[in-house]
């Protein structure tokens, strides 16, 4: 459109001031006698067609100009209730997401009567050589307190609160060098210590030591908590046997774990408060 008018415009400038120039000399002569009154209006007739024609091409311009507005308004309405409605689906999916954990935090929990938990989100987490450790959004208002377990909501153990606030805790995963819970591999019930260590840690495995059998174990074995003790509740699951390796000196053999929580994925978890305790 402004490539017509840079080249035609001039011209149509030209055309409308003849136009008009013309209808102002037949207004004159009109006023005379009637003869010239005829013959002004046969001249002046194409001149009014075509005074109407440019009047009624500027209106159309006009009107296009503004269903163009019309439509550019009407695409920046429908781009916000895209975007709204992008929105809302991904409050639904996140809404599904929360929803299936607690539907099978309330299978464990009607597995697991005796355990009472407080749902937190992880809010930090903080993986280095050394340390493996969550940030979760509850504390000892919710009745956190140091010493709980936390588990996802399969019921698989993920760590032990080390710190608390108010309104926040810290949970020292199983893979940090700092953790050692008493286990024990469910098919034999035989009894050891699940630890981390640091030749481990950059694998997401752990290790299974002060093994009585070690050979007895075969790759698969369940490992869970064994509750001894009264620290943790029993029957927690920890991960499965990957294979043996005998450690540096060559004299003990230990079992590498790879632990049942996604401790690297995991966005929402829960703190066991109260369980019963195995006697």
């Amino acid at each position: 459109m402004k490539r017509f008018f840079s080249k035609n415009g001039i011209w149509l400038l030209a055309g409308v001031a003849i136009v008009v120039v013309v209808l102002c000399i037949i207004s004159a002569v009109s006023s005379g006698t009637p003869f010239l009154r005829n013959a002004a209006g046969v001249i002046a007739s194409p001149f009014r067609a075509a005074g109407s024609a440019v009047a009624g091409w500027f209106g159309d311009i006009g009107d296009h100009f503004d269903s163009v507005a019309d439509l550019q308004q009407e695409n920046e309405e429908l781009r916000a209730q895209v975007a709204d409605l992008e929105r809302q689906l991904r409050q639904a999916q996140q809404d599904s997401v929360e929803n299936q954990r607690l539907r099978e935090l309330l299978g464990l929990t009607a597995q697991r009567s005796d355990l009472k938990t407080v749902s937190a989100r992880v809010a930090e987490r903080s993986v280095d050589n050394w340390a493996s450790t969550l940030t979760l959004n509850r504390g000892t208002s919710a009745g956190v307190a140091i010493g709980d377990c936390a588990i996802d909501q399969y019921g698989s153990l993920v760590g032990v609160v080390t710190n608390a606030g108010m309104n926040w805790c810290t949970v020292t995963t199983i893979l940090d060098t700092t953790s050692a819970i008493g286990a024990t591999v469910f098919r034999t019930e035989q009894v050891a210590v699940a630890q981390g260590q640091l030749n481990l840690m950059t694998d997401g495995c752990l290790a299974l030591t002060y093994l009585e059998d070690p050979e007895n174990l075969i790759a698969g074995d369940l490992v869970v908590t064994s509750g001894l003790g009264g620290y943790y509740p029993a029957g927690l699951s920890i991960g499965t046997v990957k294979e043996l390796r005998t450690d540096v000196g060559g004299l003990t053999q230990y079992a590498v774990i790879t632990p049942k929580a996604d401790i690297s994925a995991l966005t929402q978890l829960f703190v066991i408060t109260q369980f019963d305790v195995v006697e």
